[in-house]
């Protein structure tokens, strides 16, 4: 499998700014579930930088998993269980015993949604340009 990280990266970056531009609009279950995107597709970087393949949209379990070969804090761990829960129910519904998600998600939400994609895609971008050693 070709190593793409470069394509996954410039994804992770744009679905960010999409977040963003999603909270200045009002949308904030999509800035949720777009911070969500950006953050997975920065890991997803990661790892194919690394020649790993790994499957799953778990922003915790991916930093679990990336854990064994560098130093993840908790502060980042904390970010990614903030994001995993908007993942399905920004988007759906049924993720609510009633009404739709725009009804859920706040301007609130929204940013610190976005404010924890930027922490991940920060840490991404250091081990990406080798700022920590991924062996």
């Amino acid at each position: 499998m070709p190593e793409r990280s470069a394509d996954w990266w410039k994804q992770a970056k744009r679905d960010c700014e999409v977040a963003e531009a999603m909270a200045q609009a009002g949308f904030y279950e999509w800035a949720c579930f777009a911070a969500q995107q950006g953050a997975e597709k920065a890991l997803k970087a990661v790892f194919q930088k690394m020649h790993a393949v790994v499957l799953g949209h778990s922003l915790s379990e991916l930093l679990k998993i990336l854990g064994k070969k560098v130093t993840v804090s908790e502060e980042l761990l904390e970010c990614a269980r903030v994001l995993d829960r908007f993942y399905i129910p920004s988007r759906y519904p049924n993720g609510f015993s009633e009404g739709s998600p725009m009804e859920y998600f706040t301007e609130k939400e929204a940013h610190h949604a976005i404010l924890c994609a930027r922490r991940i895609l920060g840490f991404c971008e250091g081990l990406l340009a080798g700022g920590e050693r991924t062996p």
